[in-house]
């Protein structure tokens, strides 16, 4: 008789987004279960970057100075290179400092942290073992699943013990990459771009890197040559660990005939440098979105849902927004405060933020092209010279955005949101670059330094939260905390009596979401049962 295996929620796939949502129903006492196919070893770690937004969120669940302090030099400065190769023609460079010597912005808790993905599963698994509530099940695979009026029963067999059984859950989320068996299951169709460009990617290690090379420490390079720009080299882990990517198409690049030697050494720009190749990965840069993020008990997540160019390095960053915001919604219809609308809005919510994200990716793979005719640039001519000036000035300036965007980060907005209540107010312009903090409902509530040294955002997270920042009548506030006890909805109320954050807050009543997010604000409730149950999904 098959085995069943009984869970209110089934995470299939245990990379970061995975692993995100893992932590986010742990940290709720939510009991769940995780099943990956694999070992967990990454081979080739795609992923290095952390956003501010991504590591405000792992603050809430208590890694992030794990991130912090993985062992990423805090020394390395991370700046951007334009050239022919590490040992040819300097075409422009963008200089940025180090971890240490980069200021925190005074609208977040936390700085940009690099965190190569060799580092990053096992934190994140570590942290995901410590929850009791959680069961992580290495080299297990989803066969298949049924859906029936009340749970899932997904078939998995136990590569270990090659044991066949089953697991039921109320929910179950996809979190298993672009080729998601789950929604090719659901029949659920990618639409936008599937082919922006093939690459290939080499891990390379190479020591004492720097002491070769006269472009100085950076975070990428990104060559070009006379057919125009044809490859980048990325920091891994600040010391030997580099990943080499080559740009071109899949002709060109058939693995058959790909020499990832003679490619290596086309980036040193000389031959009698000792390098090793670790691996090598071929991928396409697409730009794709689900046409759906489910159907019924199963939800897609991550790059299940979307895909985008790496350019801005935002896949796993919107991916980890997705278990954010899904996380308080699952735990809160599975303790029965939650309604029957609010799982949907998690579509409604986070489908457009990929589409913005994708899109946004793209224009920054774009900007890595040079608009000018390359064919002559390694000539010894001051022609040539001139035309390596032009092409590095160009790319420097188109390319700003993809190293510093703030307001791609931080300033998303749930608009049309159902269980956020508009209050009539202009759309926050929505600048790529620059983040202005707001409490318009839907958007992302503003950290400001509490006297007591927290952040306002480290009261966010358990329930709904009330801010106050003015005198209101005490049957205002006493009324909200007796229909949300009556209703079973987790209230609390924080009386803020600083003028400087309530100008950040704009509004005397500001109404937070557990994942930190704006959904009501306002000067006077007048129908508190209506708000609370609009925001809880009913």
């Amino acid at each position: 008789m098959t085995r069943i295996v009984e869970t209110p929620v089934l995470i299939v796939g245990a990379g970061p987004v995975g692993l995100g949502l893992a932590l986010d129903l742990g940290t709720r006492g939510i009991a769940c279960t995780v099943v990956e196919m694999t070992d967990g070893v990454i081979v080739q770690p795609k992923i290095g970057l952390m956003a501010i937004r991504t590591m405000e969120i792992f603050r809430r669940w208590g890694i992030d100075e794990s991130v912090r302090n993985a062992g990423f030099p805090r020394d390395y400065k991370l700046s951007m290179v334009f050239c022919t190769s590490l040992s040819g023609h300097l075409l422009d460079r963008e200089d940025y400092p180090s971890l240490d010597g980069m200021e925190t912005p005074e609208w977040s808790t936390d700085k940009k942290q690099r965190c190569p993905q060799i580092w990053l599963n096992p934190i994140m698994q570590a942290a995901v073992e410590k929850k009791a509530s959680v069961q992580l099940k290495m080299r297990c695979k989803l066969e298949s699943f049924e859906q029936f009026d009340d749970h899932v029963a997904s078939h998995v067999i136990d590569m270990n013990q090659d044991e066949k059984f089953i697991i039921q859950s109320k929910y179950v989320v996809a979190c298993d990459g672009i080729g998601s068996s789950v929604r090719n299951s659901l029949g659920i169709e990618m639409q936008g771009n599937p082919k922006l460009s093939y690459s290939i990617s080499i891990l390379v290690r190479l020591p004492g890197l720097l002491n070769f090379i006269d472009k100085g420490q950076a975070e990428r390079y990104i060559f070009v040559g006379p057919e125009g720009t044809w490859g980048n080299w990325t920091v891994i882990n600040g010391t030997d660990l580099w990943r080499m990517t080559i740009l071109g198409t899949e002709e060109k690049l058939d693995l058959k005939t790909f020499n990832a030697e003679q490619w290596v050494q086309r980036g040193l720009g000389r031959e009698d440098i000792h390098f090793e190749v670790l691996s090598i990965l071929p991928w396409r840069r697409s730009e794709l979105i689900a046409e759906s993020y489910g159907c019924k008990r199963v939800i897609l997540a991550g790059d299940a849902a979307h895909t985008m160019s790496p350019t801005g390095g935002m896949g796993m960053n919107t991916g980890m927004g997705d278990a954010f915001d899904l996380g308080w919604k699952i735990d809160a219809v599975l303790k029965g405060w939650g309604g029957p609308n609010l799982l949907d809005s998690y579509e409604v919510e986070r489908r457009p933020v990929a589409i913005r994200n994708a899109k946004f990716s793209t224009h920054n793979w774009n900007a890595w092209l040079s608009a000018k005719n390359c064919t002559h640039l390694l000539e010894d001519t001051a022609e040539a010279a001139q035309l390596r000036t032009e092409i590095g000035s160009q790319l420097k300036q188109a390319t700003k955005a993809d190293w510093e965007s703030w307001g791609l980060q931080m300033g998303y907005v749930y608009e049309g949101s159902d269980i956020c209540v508009s209050d009539g107010s202009a759309a926050t312009p929505d600048d790529y670059i620059r983040y202005v903090p707001s409490t318009r409902p839907g958007g992302r509530a503003p950290h400001a330094w509490l006297p007591d040294g927290r952040s306002t955002l480290d009261l966010f997270g358990n329930g709904f939260v009330l801010l106050c920042f003015e005198q209101v009548q005490s049957l205002v506030v006493s009324t909200l905390k007796e229909v949300a006890s009556m209703l079973g909805i987790p209230l609390s109320v924080a009386h803020i009596h600083s003028k400087e954050i309530a100008n950040i807050y704009e509004c005397p009543l500001v109404l937070v979401r557990p994942d930190g997010h704006v959904c009501w604000r306002g000067k006077q409730i007048e129908d508190a049962q209506w708000l609370l149950k609009t925001i809880s999904g009913h």
